[in-house]
């Protein structure tokens, strides 16, 4: 009986342990993915996406506005998100759910500076990803500031540096 309880904690803390190592191995890979992007390679991040994923980006008058359907669309999205000089930086990142179905919080700041060093742009994000069997399958930003995005899209037109994505 003893041998049979001592397995099963065993079991239970080895299964703990590595659930606490899901939101280390996920940081770990969206930084990596996040230099990348801001290095102007996109690649690794749009490979985490399904190929109906869909990434809603808050609406507005603004070239970044969503939702994006579809793996094209969001490469589109990224790439206009390198093209307009955007550089992000992940703060933070938590994990829930099954290792089929995770639900990822992640905090994103952003900003792009102009040739001359001028700050054209500054925001933040909550970044709310649901992955299937790990392909993100949904991708929500919440909290960012629409009229920033459209004052930076002005800015852009204006310094004539991107045209539209879609």
């Amino acid at each position: 009986m003893r041998g049979t309880l001592a397995a099963v904690a065993s079991g239970a803390a080895a299964g703990l342990g590595a659930r606490a190592l899901v939101p280390v191995a996920l940081r770990g890979k969206f930084r990596g993915d996040v230099r990348r992007l801001n290095a102007g390679d996109p690649s690794t991040l749009l490979g985490a996406y399904a190929d109906d994923a869909v990434l809603h980006f808050p609406q507005g008058d603004h070239r970044f506005s969503g939702p994006w359907r579809g793996k094209a669309a969001i490469e589109r999205f990224l790439r206009t998100f390198v093209d307009s000089r955007v550089q992000g930086q992940l703060r933070d990142i938590a994990v829930s759910g099954p290792p089929w179905a995770l639900t990822i919080w992640a905090r994103f700041d952003d900003h792009a500076d102009a040739d001359d060093g001028t700050r054209l742009y500054e925001n933040r994000a909550v970044l709310v990803l649901r992955t299937r069997w790990g392909r993100v399958v949904d991708h929500e930003d919440f909290f960012t500031d629409t009229g920033r995005i459209a004052a930076f899209d002005r800015a852009l037109a204006e310094r004539e540096l991107v045209t539209s994505a879609r």
